[in-house]
């Protein structure tokens, strides 16, 4: 079992050291309720990233730093979806056109099986699928992670969520515009049910597909705003690079 790591000052430092530009981060208040949303456009140097060149895992912010090239900065990152105790990825990931995990399609416990889950697939440009879809059509995607449950699906809310539910939790997921163009990445910063969450995508991000990425152990990187959330080593990470 990993022990408990807490992010160092150094790993902030680092973070910021890029240069100073708008970032694509911004805090949102929803239902009276605070999320962070960062953006990607299609063509943005979007990334997966689970082990290093040395096959070691990266899952904190020093780590991740130390992966990029000289004149790349980390403009945000975040989980990218559920790992097991060994932070392996639980459904698909595929990295840099490489399938690294299969998917998964089976229901099962928890948050993942309860289905329908998805993928998020980034190619020449966004999508969220649903798994079954993604298995029938397999798309030509650089980068994917599979995670669940969908939060929107053609608009829908996914059909087990209950407006009234006590569940609350940091919840994380991504979801994408209409013209797959833009793909919004979100955050709750209170807990949140997800009734609540999946609400903030259609209704206020205006995605018709979106996918819960992760839960209470969610983590936000994001220079720009100054943020560098405290958390054990997260497993796949999800981002945008930007260059000098």
């Amino acid at each position: 079992m990993m022990t408990k790591t807490i992010w160092s000052k150094a790993a902030l430092f680092m973070l910021l050291a890029g240069p100073a530009l708008a970032g694509p981060c911004r805090d949102l208040s929803f239902e009276d309720t605070s999320f962070t949303v960062c953006e990607a456009q299609a063509g943005d140097d979007l990334r997966l990233w689970l082990n290093d060149a040395s096959g070691a895992l990266i899952g904190t912010p020093e780590r991740l730093q130390a992966t990029l090239a000289p004149g790349e900065h980390l403009a945000f990152a975040m989980n990218a979806g559920m790992y097991h105790a060994d932070r392996a990825p639980v459904g698909l990931f595929v990295e840099n056109g490489q399938e690294r995990h299969g998917i998964v399609t089976s229901e099962g416990p928890g948050n993942f099986g309860m289905l329908p889950n998805g993928v998020f697939c980034v190619g020449k440009a966004f999508a969220v699928i649903e798994s079954h879809r993604y298995v029938e059509t397999p798309p030509a995607c650089r980068f994917a992670t599979q995670s669940g449950p969908m939060l929107v699906i053609e608009g829908a809310l996914h059909p087990r969520f209950l407006p009234d539910s006590d569940s609350l939790n940091i919840r994380n997921g991504v979801g994408v515009a209409p013209d797959g163009q833009t793909a919004y990445f979100a955050i709750s910063n209170v807990p949140v049910t997800f009734h609540q969450f999946a609400r903030l995508f259609r209704d206020a991000l205006g995605t018709p597909d979106a996918l819960f990425l992760d839960g209470s152990i969610s983590r936000l990187i994001a220079p720009d705003l100054g943020r560098a959330d405290l958390g054990v080593p997260m497993g796949p990470i999800i981002g945008v690079v930007t260059h000098d």
